[in-house]
């Protein structure tokens, strides 16, 4: 089409092409789905009847080390926004720098943890350097791709949910020009919550909506500080996310639908978040420390019990969104596209084993220092410090007593005395005993990382591992040798062809690797692994972290790809922290645990 007028917010209407268009948008996160399902998503979500595609940029994926940017395989944000142009949909860009997602840190890089003053969010410079520093490299490769220049970009968020955070008014504006000085062109937006409309606002930008249920008040309250303005939902919640420990959130269609059919009635504009929220594969999820005592860490899974399943999958919901949104369109919606099959392989036994404290060798060189230091202070990564997994902090005792965390382990620590499991620290137990013994004797905490938290006030705290001192009958520990145990690629690499690997003892100690083959004979179908004998820990296979599983629920299967196995030989290699039946099993359906209403 000849492209003269983007999207415009002048009158009670979007416009394009001065032609009045009405956003029916859905979130699909491209570094949640696997790249060689980017495809069968959108063509889903076409066929759900939407033609916008809303996605977050995550800062901490394409900049995993300061001025080393990764755009490439699962990160080619370009790829992934012409395969959405390619099939009709238009793009509403996210590109923070803070996301929120239930994502670690909200999106942002660990490494600015490293240093002491961050102030996250705010127009401190050391943030304003390094997000401008990102958005250098962002802007510029998604420019190109705006809708003034070919591409489907129609509109770009300024920020997320500022209104809720809102520590720095000079903030907003900062970031908006960020925006506009790199070449950006399109429509600008912001989006907030209820309580943060009245904050979170920047001139230039329209301010759009987020919520679950209907609340007439507040999109009133919207029509009266933008008079003449169209009216959008940029995150209609379709369902919630859940946290380890809790239960399994559902948003139930016969709840949902009615208020997705006022909203359209409304003549608002819809993006539903999630349409297909996908898997917080690795070590990437959240965490939630609003209106809780202590942070709860977010499930590997990203079902979020929205329309599209988290393996792709239609639900009620989606049949019924499909009906509804069909009203919208003149054309009939496209075909349903074929489902992917899936597999419940057969059961695999265990091979080998490798205990944590035998693999240590194939970690980075240990480091010694007098106090405790904190994960992202770790002289590691080019001095970027350790972002995410675990660190085993060792130390000498020469005798037993009262262990007092005084609350400095972030955020888990399984405790030892000579390589013998003691005890666990963490929010809720923060004191141990400690065995009598002679002599000499190590002290070890190997300290999980299990999500920093991605939304509140508490951004600036979420540095982890041990931030602070340990006491033993009062006294402070000193004298510690630090290893990093991040557990990247490179590491599970050398874990694969390391030597050490022995057959599994009768007794096998823990924590540690344990390693086993799935053969597939045919072309490789999506599964879903389940380790009801094992109590927590991490899943890799062929060298890929499927994320982390831990038997207090709700979530109970971990998700296969089919693209990410091959046929023959594939390895699967599980960290456990303390228990394991020996064997790995397979489903073709998930089990994410008993369900509760979103309330």
């Amino acid at each position: 089409m000849h492209r003269v007028e983007g999207l415009r917010a002048d009158s009670s209407q979007f416009t394009l092409e001065k032609r009045p268009l009405r956003i029916l948008g859905g979130s699909v996160h491209y570094f949640r789905v696997p790249r060689a399902y980017w495809e069968d998503r959108l063509l889903k979500m076409k066929a759900c009847g939407l033609n916008t595609l809303t996605t977050y940029v995550p800062w901490n994926l394409h900049e995993p080390e300061r001025g080393r940017f990764d755009f490439e395989d699962q990160l080619d944000l370009e790829a992934y926004l012409r395969l959405a142009a390619s099939l009709g949909l238009w793009v509403i860009l996210r590109p923070g720098p803070y996301i929120c997602a239930e994502w670690d840190l909200g999106g942002l890089p660990s490494w600015l943890l490293r240093d002491e003053k961050m102030k996250l969010r705010t127009t401190y410079s050391g943030f304003t350097d390094a997000a401008s520093s990102f958005f250098d490299q962002l802007i510029r490769r998604v420019v190109p791709l705006q809708y003034s220049q070919g591409g489907p970009i129609i509109a770009v968020q300024v920020e997320n949910e500022y209104g809720s955070y809102a520590e720095d008014d000079k903030y907003m504006p900062f970031i908006k020009e960020a925006l506009l000085s790199r070449g950006i062109t399109e429509l600008l937006l912001t989006s907030d919550n209820r309580n943060g409309l009245k904050l979170g606002a920047v001139k230039g930008a329209l301010e759009t909506l987020n919520f679950q249920k209907l609340d007439l008040d507040v999109i009133k309250y919207l029509d009266e500080i933008q008079p003449q303005k169209p009216k959008m939902v940029m995150e209609y919640w379709s369902g919630w996310f859940d946290l380890w420990g809790g239960l399994h959130h559902v948003y139930t269609s016969e709840d949902m639908i009615p208020v997705v059919t006022e909203i359209l009635k409304l003549d608002l504009s819809i993006n539903l978040y999630m349409f297909h929220g996908g898997t917080n594969f690795g070590f990437m999820n959240g965490a939630l420390a609003v209106g809780i005592p202590a942070p709860k860490p977010v499930i590997t899974s990203y079902d979020y019990d929205a329309p599209l399943s988290e393996a792709g999958d239609y639900t009620t919901k989606y049949h019924l969104l499909r009906n509804l949104f069909s009203r919208y369109h003149t054309q009939p919606l496209p075909e349903l596209p074929a489902l992917r099959e899936k597999r419940a392989y057969l059961p695999v036994i265990i091979q080998q084993h490798l205990s944590l404290w035998n693999s240590l060798h194939l970690t980075q060189k240990p480091l010694k220092s007098e106090k405790p230091l904190n994960m992202e202070n770790l002289p590691v990564n080019n001095n970027n410090g350790q972002s995410y997994g675990y660190t085993l902090y060792e130390t000498t005792i020469t005798g037993g007593g009262l262990l007092n965390s005084k609350n400095n382990i972030k955020d888990r620590a399984l405790v030892f005395v000579d390589k013998q499991f003691v005890g666990v620290l963490d929010y809720n137990v923060q004191e141990l005993a400690v065995p009598d013994g002679k002599g000499r004797r190590t002290l070890s905490f190997l300290v999980e990382n299990c999500g920093r938290v991605n939304y509140g006030k508490t951004l600036d705290e979420q540095r982890k591992g041990l931030v602070g001192d340990i006491e033993l009958n009062a006294h402070v520990l000193r004298g510690f040798t630090i290893h990093s145990l991040e557990m990247k690629p490179s590491f599970v690499n050398r874990l694969e062809t390391s030597g050490h690997w022995a057959s599994v003892p009768q007794r096998p100690s823990f924590p540690a690797f344990f390693l086993a083959r799935l053969y597939v004979n045919s072309s490789p179908k999506d599964t879903f692994i389940k380790l009801p004998g094992w109590s927590k820990g991490v899943v890799f296979l062929n060298g890929k972290n499927l994320g982390r599983y831990w038997s207090v629920g709700p979530q109970q299967t971990l998700y296969v790809p089919g693209p990410w196995l091959h046929r023959g030989d594939n390895q699967v290699i599980v960290f456990e922290e303390q228990e394991t039946d020996g064997k790995i099993q397979f489903t073709s359906s998930p089990d994410y645990g008993m369900t509760v209403d979103v309330q």
